[in-house]
């Protein structure tokens, strides 16, 4: 496909795809308080499901999802997850009771896992080389600005319409997408060397969702209780008996062997801190300005704006550096984490503008950071395995994401109010996030330019006599 097959038209349909995927996150977290209060009358479980079903199916089926489009086609596979994703709002939005709402609500992460990698490999193909850099860096706004859709979307709900209503409007919007794919997309080469691998991919599912329950469980139930310790003992055998069935198979999803690539490790650790760090931003920002500030849901979605205006700005900027990703991913993380620390001092009487200034640190280290590492993570791995690389880099990213929130509820739940507990909390995470950047900047010593690595990973794999 030559790279002049990638039209205007083509990546925005592609990343609206992504933004709307990624906006179901978060849009949920805003609506508790009314879901809680719904004639479905959830306990206080089947809310934290009803949160959590989306993103365990999300994070958990990404790899097989990426490699499912690399196998059977991309556009299909687009296709078929965004009809997931409608079918499962459809169920969320007339659901009789919360199990019915939390099985919707799995649905929908299920198709945005076919979503995101998909939408991902289609421009890395489209794109070519020479363009590949602000693809990833629009591909990255669109993610950011997903995150900030939600949170206004969900604030706006919250304030002046009913849940049902949040997930009856990503119908009709899931449909239109649809038409906007099957008009502007082109099919992409299929890929005959991809394999799904039931077994293994059962096995890799089944683990990563142990591990994701784990993570997202261990502030409620306690890291030592025999649920939590049994959750993450079984994701590590499961993960332990995919790895030696892919070192053995001759088809395996994907070869445990690319991990040797230090780019691919430092790459997909870059992603996982930097998600670590901007969810638990996000884990404290909502409950900072409604319940420390007084703002009300529709006013906190809008004061989360400055979230979004460094992944707006930055991300074009910094593909002029894509050469150049050293110093890019570091600075970037250590925004972050600089970022993070500035918020922790904040507290009822700090002014918005200066919080403002502390998530606009946050949000400009994103932007600057993320397109760097998710072109690094895909360019680590053979061309026709784009949409496995890139079910790799979101994975980082929601496990990260995961960890953050866990960490920082984990650190709130030693304290006895919310203020006296952010502060704790962010420096926590920061500390995490400057240490972790040093280890990426380590790893990332001496790699070519991404743009020079055609497909440097091709030798990691080998060749099946």
């Amino acid at each position: 496909m030559p790279s002049h097959a990638l039209k205007r038209s083509t990546l925005l349909a592609l990343c609206a795809c992504v933004l709307v995927a990624q906006s179901m996150v978060a849009a949920i977290n805003l609506l508790i308080p009314q879901l809680g209060s719904s004639s479905l009358h959830p306990s206080h479980t089947e809310i934290l499901w009803t949160v959590d079903a989306y993103v365990i199916a999300f994070a958990g089926l990404l790899i097989p999802a990426g490699a499912l489009g690399d196998r059977h086609g991309r556009k299909g596979a687009l296709l078929t997850g965004l009809g997931l994703f409608a079918a499962g709002a459809a169920t969320s939005a007339f659901a009789p009771d919360p199990a019915v709402l939390i099985a919707g609500r799995g649905i929908s992460g299920a198709g945005a896992a076919l979503i995101t990698p998909t939408t991902m490999s289609v421009l890395v193909h489209l794109a070519g080389p020479r363009h590949r850099a602000q693809a990833m860096a629009s591909w990255t706004l669109a993610l950011g600005l997903g995150g900030l859709a939600g949170n206004l979307g969900g604030g706006l709900v919250g304030q002046f319409l009913t849940w049902r209503a949040l997930f009856g409007a990503m119908v009709p919007l899931a449909a239109l997408l649809a038409l906007a794919v099957a008009l502007t997309t082109p099919r992409t080469d299929r890929s005959p060397r991809s394999s799904l691998d039931p077994l293994g991919t059962l096995l890799l599912t089944a683990g990563l969702v142990a591990v994701l329950f784990g993570i997202i469980e261990g502030p409620d139930h306690g890291w030592t209780s025999p649920r939590i310790l049994g959750s993450f003992g079984a994701g590590a055998l499961l993960v332990a008996a995919f790895t030696l069935r892919a070192l053995r198979s001759r088809t395996p999803l994907f070869d445990p062997r690319v991990f040797r690539s230090p780019a691919l490790r430092a790459n997909s650790l870059g992603l996982m801190t930097g998600f670590f760090g901007l969810f638990a931003l996000f884990f404290v920002n909502s409950q900072y300005l409604q319940d420390v500030k007084g703002y009300g849901p529709a006013v906190t979605g809008i004061a989360i704006l400055p979230v979004v205006t460094g992944m707006a700005l930055v991300p074009k900027l910094a593909a002029r550096w894509s050469a150049h990703p050293r110093p890019v991913v570091g600075t970037g993380l250590a925004l972050i984490g600089l970022g993070l620390l500035g918020a922790s001092t904040a507290d009822a009487g700090t002014p918005y503008a200066l919080y403002a200034c502390w998530l606009l640190v946050i949000s400009a280290g994103t932007g600057l950071s993320m397109p760097a590492l998710t072109l690094g993570v895909v360019t680590s791995l053979p061309q026709h395995q784009a949409g496995l690389g890139s079910g790799l880099g979101t994975s980082a990213r929601e496990i990260g994401a995961a960890l953050g929130v866990a960490v920082t509820g984990t650190v709130l739940a030693g304290h006895t109010d919310f203020p006296g507990g952010m502060g704790p909390a962010l420096r926590t995470v920061a500390v995490v996030v400057l240490l972790a950047t040093a280890v990426v900047v380590t790893g990332l010593r001496g790699r070519k330019p991404a743009a020079d690595q055609a497909v440097p990973a091709n030798r990691l794999i080998p060749e099946r006599r």
